[in-house]
């Protein structure tokens, strides 16, 4: 599975935006996806996970009430909208792959990542 992050840029304490993680091979409808964010210097952070059918999903608490994720197993891609974006958002958001019925917010179950979409959000 390929995948191909897009959306992130500038934006201020409040604002929204919407990512996009595209899969270019493979079958999407097989794989947990998940977002992940890392800034630099430190570790990779889980984000969110959507189910292989987008029936159930599981966030981070910093972000719960904020963010939401979905999929469209129809367009092989899979979203994430932010709102009310807070200055310690801000980060590289990668999107990720893992070929397993349930959810996890272990980086190490994830077999395939993008590359990440910066994200940055102006106090």
């Amino acid at each position: 599975v390929q995948l191909q992050a897009s959306g992130g840029g500038l934006v201020q304490a409040g604002g929204s935006l919407r990512l996009s993680c595209a899969a270019s091979t493979g079958t999407f409808s097989d794989h947990v996806m998940g977002w992940f964010r890392q800034t630099p210097g430190k570790e990779r952070d889980f984000v969110a996970a959507i189910s292989r059918t987008g029936s159930v999903t599981t966030y981070t608490d910093p972000v719960k009430g904020r963010f939401t994720i979905s999929r469209d197993n129809a367009e092989n891609t899979v979203y994430l909208q932010m709102n009310s974006l807070k200055p310690e958002d801000t980060a590289a958001y990668l999107c990720a792959a893992a070929g397993r019925y349930t959810l996890t917010r272990n980086g190490r179950d994830y077999d395939y990542w993008g590359q990440g979409t910066q994200v940055t959000v102006s106090s």
